[in-house]
């Protein structure tokens, strides 16, 4: 496909070599990875900031809004911030690359303050509903115009619909963010997949997050018009095979674009490119360039248009 500016991703930790979730982050870097997505054929992101201690996060959310806020150019591709985290399931599997040390239930003052940091910047919101006590910050998170998604999470289908009920609305990268190993039928892929007329179930496409005869079996089970491919890129994104440094990790990037924690036992994250993911729909799935569009960008948007209240333009 056509790598004139035209994807939307909702969750991009970093690119190019930038890591969005450094503590240093700079404005010329910010824009040197905007330069590097829109030249990649992304038309716009939402930044996305993983768990870390609370006061860490809220430091990274408020250096990346006064960034946004002060480049014409950051402006133009990164329409909004996506928290993931902290308040995930602490459970080994579920809980994934995010370090334990920093996951915490939910709590509105907590959420409060991250979202007071984003400066009216953030759209998204991850966090496990069973770990949202009454589900009192999801509630206050829809009421005021946030998208929020379940992930890294575990609900039974009765705590996962009445987390639909109070306004979750969508699954953060489906398949992912849970164990290799699961019980055959009665697991959160299928809890999310049975609900998928409410929920916009989001996938990464680069074939090992997901393998392609899942990936295609999944989208076909929620219908393509549900369906949301993101990159859950990182800093190596963008740049190819090799070996990289971000956040607490030293890792391999394979010609696969995936990356492994050292030990092998988890990813963490992509470096697949959104062009490469949308390739993947068309040649290994066998979706057409139609529905790769509608996954890749109208989609998103769609999923965005149900933030409107809560992003205000510069």
């Amino acid at each position: 496909m056509s790598t004139r500016p035209q994807y939307r991703d909702l969750q991009v930790n970093g690119y190019g070599g930038v890591d969005f979730n450094q503590d240093n982050l700079s404005l010329e870097a910010v824009e040197r990875a905007c330069a590097k997505l829109s030249s990649d054929g992304v038309e716009s992101v939402l930044a996305t900031i993983i768990t870390e201690e609370l006061g860490v996060m809220a430091s990274r959310i408020s250096r990346l809004a006064r960034i946004v806020t002060e480049s014409p150019q950051a402006r133009r591709v990164i329409q909004g911030f996506h928290i993931e985290g902290p308040f995930i399931s602490p459970e080994t599997g579920y809980r994934g690359a995010h370090p334990l040390d920093a996951v915490r239930p939910a709590e509105l003052d907590a959420m409060k303050r991250l979202l007071d940091a984003g400066d009216g910047l953030v759209r998204i919101v991850t966090l496990a509903p069973e770990c949202d006590n009454h589900l009192r910050v999801t509630r206050w998170l829809t009421e005021h115009g946030i998208v929020v998604a379940a992930g890294h999470c575990n609900p039974s289908l009765e705590q996962l619909t009445e987390a639909a009920d109070a306004g979750i609305s969508a699954f953060t990268h489906l398949g992912n963010g849970c164990p290799m190993l699961l019980s055959r039928h009665d697991n959160i892929i299928q809890r999310a997949l049975s609900l998928s007329d409410r929920l916009w179930c989001c996938f990464i496409a680069d074939g090992v997050h997901v393998p392609f005869p899942a990936l295609r079996n999944y989208i076909r089970a929620a219908g393509v018009e549900r369906c949301v491919v993101v990159t859950d890129g990182t800093a190596p994104a963008g740049l190819g095979p090799g070996r990289y440094t971000f956040s607490r990790w030293d890792v391999t990037i394979g010609d696969d674009l995936a990356a492994w924690a050292p030990d092998g036992s988890h990813l963490l994250g992509s470096a697949c490119t959104m062009s490469r993911a949308a390739d993947n729909l068309i040649k290994h799935c066998g979706f057409t360039e139609s529905e790769t569009l509608t996954m890749t960008r109208t989609n998103p948007g769609s999923v965005l248009d149900l933030a409107k209240s809560a992003f205000q333009p510069r």
